[in-house]
């Protein structure tokens, strides 16, 4: 082997670029290792008595064996590496920093505050994936051709470090600098400990050579955003960056834990983004939801805080709320909520700037120090429109809707976060190309948006897509003026709650809560259907029997979990037979009553912090407690249908396509039979189906025969004077 390597060292770095620079750095740095590795060669060879041996390393002769008895090996013996030519090296490339370029070495050597000797020890362990000789290199010098890595033995050797030193084995110990930072993998643990071998990631040593795709670990997980790239509309990026200036100020004072407390829709990822561009940091986001899901979180948060460091960047993790950390455990998750919280203590303690986001309160057992607490300002519904609007960008006509409706009456009910915002204009955008013009309508954002949902509600409440409008209900015009009221209400919270402050203090939401009342079958349930259709939301309807629970304190829970998962999903949520869990409370006479009071207790305060749009059904409205009453904001009583109103329901459910005979008489159904719509609905689906059976179409006598069967499960009498002359047919 020639000493060429010695002018390959020393040469200068290439002129095609800045990240050439960097690149012939590095090599000259391996360069220099070559150097040692062929000291070592060398001294190898003078010291073995058969060096040419073509099964060196593959098996041990008794000569050889007799010669390790009488004369242990010594240690490899390594050259010391000018210091001029070392010093040459880097002059080079402090005069390649002072132009511009970047010297990946040394940031990498700064971010990860690596000594000299950890350098040494990284470019060693390096070598063979830049350079294929190493490999052959490393096989002679372990004796042992199909070991070609270095091993720690090797390493230190070439290092020139003493193997018996406890200063210098403990370079690779889990919480160096070199481990713990995931620069260096010490493999083979079974082995023993200079014979283990060393390998760099394969991140690390694309990084090293120029490469900034992320590492393949993270793919799903975290996304890299580069510096000052917020992607959002000048004046909303100014107003984040204003409220972000204080926590950009911290960040750039050294601290390294902030949580941003949101509330639904919030834009705590944005602000966070934009602290860390202002303090000069790329971002890395990391989904939480998708790390709660994932089989081996722990490696996600070890290779997304190696690549922060890579990258210089700051890490946006977030929402806690989705690991279960929250009063309630989060149902994606597939670990104990212990484990949870060892996943934020590890993401805590990375040594990079770390901002969790999410709605839950800090927890002091989700890290060893207490973050720095940002409060992060509400998405008002100005904010949310112009995101809108750039979302959709050469997808409207004229500003508008191809339908016509105003952009911001639609959207008004929706609470979504700027990047569930880009998500779901895409989505729109891609259902009006399913339509055929590729016009953006009204329709195509509603149905956007419900792609945004979680799951999490649909395992607490059953979800109905609604499928009915105004113009199927049957009711008198106080009720509906106060049914389109709630609507109202809904629409347009954010201005009157938020910014005209409307219902300020008391940690008060800007929910919107009523109370439908009346008998059974009297419309209640298709109501509240018909307002989610209206704001272009679904219906989740809340099933009690997963709710109620006998034992103390399960009820509580089994609500939050339900008002937690509605607050941020964009939908109705419906409370059937509420009474059951929102009754009065009474005097305390034993143990089960004091509990049923702080049921309920609790029920009030945390309606009053809902966020979202809940309606609560009672057929007995003394039956609810009057300090609920008072928490709502509309109370709408349903009455019994009258004639007229009957008239009407009876010809509503028999439909446009059923056929009907020419002796049906729905003046006689509707002054004859007092039946709320749901009976007649009842009523006209028996009649169709005994329709059906006899191949003919509905007559009065299936119209009679059907009211018959519905009176006798009420268990209402069969009068004459009710039936008449169809009493007998």
């Amino acid at each position: 082997m020639s000493g060429a390597a010695t002018v390959t060292a020393a040469a200068p770095p290439r002129a095609d670029g800045f990240a050439a620079a960097g690149l012939a750095h590095l090599l000259a740095r391996l360069g220099l290792v070559e150097q040692r590795v062929r000291r070592a060669v060398q001294e190898r060879r003078r010291a073995d008595p058969n060096p040419d041996d073509p099964f060196r390393g593959l098996y041990l002769s008794e000569e050889r064996v007799i010669r390790l008895l009488d004369e242990p090996v010594r240690p490899i013996a390594p050259a010391q590496v000018a210091d001029s030519l070392l010093d040459q090296v880097e002059a080079r490339a402090d005069e390649a920093e002072r132009a511009g370029a970047e010297v990946r070495l040394r940031r990498l050597a700064d971010r990860f505050m690596l000594p000299p000797l950890d350098v040494e020890l990284l470019l060693v362990a390096l070598a063979p994936d830049v350079d294929a000789r190493f490999e052959r290199f490393y096989g002679y010098l372990n004796d042992d051709v199909s070991r070609r890595r270095p091993t720690v033995g090797l390493a230190l050797g070439l290092t020139a470090a003493p193997p018996a030193s406890a200063a210098a084995r403990a370079r690779f110990s889990p919480d160096a600098p070199l481990a713990a930072g995931g620069l260096l993998l010490v493999e083979e643990a079974e082995r023993p400990f200079l014979s283990r071998s060393l390998r760099v990631p394969d991140r690390v040593a694309a990084y090293l050579l120029g490469d900034d795709r992320p590492d393949p670990r993270l793919t799903g997980l975290a996304e890299p955003v580069g510096l000052g790239a917020s992607g959002y509309p000048g004046e909303i990026a100014l107003e984040w960056a204003a409220a972000a200036a204080p926590l950009a100020a911290a960040l750039r004072g050294g601290v390294g834990l902030v949580y941003l407390r949101e509330h639904p829709g919030g834009a705590a990822q944005a602000v966070a983004a934009a602290a860390l561009a202002a303090a000069g940091r790329p971002v890395l986001r990391l989904d939480l939801a998708a790390l709660a899901a994932d089989p081996a979180p722990a490696e996600v948060v070890a290779a997304a805080g190696r690549e922060a460091r890579l990258r210089g960047a700051g890490l946006v993790a977030g929402p806690v709320d989705a690991l279960g950390t929250g009063p309630t455990q989060h149902a994606l998750t597939q670990h104990a909520p212990a484990g949870q919280a060892r996943l934020l203590r590890m993401l805590a303690a990375l040594p990079a700037p770390v901002l969790l986001t999410g709605q839950a309160g800090w927890d002091p057992r989700w890290a060893r120090e207490s973050p720095l607490l940002a409060p992060v300002p509400r998405v008002e519904a100005g904010q949310r429109t112009a995101l809108w609007r750039q979302a959709l960008d050469g997808a409207l006509a004229d500003g508008a809707l191809a339908d016509g409706t105003d952009l911001a009456s639609v959207l008004a009910p929706f609470q979504l976060t700027p990047e569930q915002i880009g998500r779901a204009a895409a989505a729109a955008r891609g259902q009006a190309r399913l339509s055929g013009d590729g016009a953006v309508t009204a329709e195509h954002l509603r149905a956007a948006v419900r792609t945004q949902n979680g799951a999490g509600l649909e395992r607490l409440a059953r979800r109905i897509e609604p499928a009915v409008g105004w113009a199927d209900l049957v009711l008198p015009v106080p009720v509906l003026e106060q049914l389109r009221e709630l609507a109202l209400r809904a629409r347009h919270r954010d201005r009157v709650l938020g910014e005209w402050a409307m219902r300020p203090g008391g940690g008060r939401g800007r929910g919107v809560m009523a109370l439908f009342a009346g008998d059974s079958g009297t419309g209640k349930t298709m109501s509240a259907e018909v307002v989610a259709a209206d704001l272009g939301l679904d219906l989740y309807m809340v099933d009690l029997a997963t709710v109620v629970d006998k034992y103390i304190g399960e009820t509580e829970k089994n609500l939050e979990r339900i008002f937690t998962e509605a607050a941020g999903v964009n939908g109705v949520l419906l409370f059937d037979e509420a009474d059951a869990i929102f009754g009065k409370r009474s005097e305390v006479k034993d143990a089960h009553d004091r509990y049923a009071n702080v049921e309920s207790a609790y029920l009030l305060q945390r309606m009053e912090s809902f966020d979202g749009i809940a309606v609560l059904t009672t057929n007995l409205r003394a039956n609810l407690d009057e300090a609920f009453t008072r928490r709502l904001d509309l109370v709408v009583d349903f009455p019994v249908p009258d004639q007229a109103q009957r008239r009407a329901l009876w010809d509503r459910c028999l439909g446009r396509t059923l056929p009907r005979g020419d002796d049906l008489d729905l003046d006689f159904c509707a002054r004859a039979f007092e039946l709320t719509g749901g009976s007649i609905r009842a009523c006209a689906v028996t009649a169709a189906y005994l329709a059906a059976e006899a191949d003919r179409p509905v007559t009065m006598a299936d119209l009679v025969a059907a009211v018959r069967r519905e009176y006798r499960k009420l268990g209402r009498l069969l009068l004459e004077s009710e039936f008449g002359p169809y009493l007998h047919r």
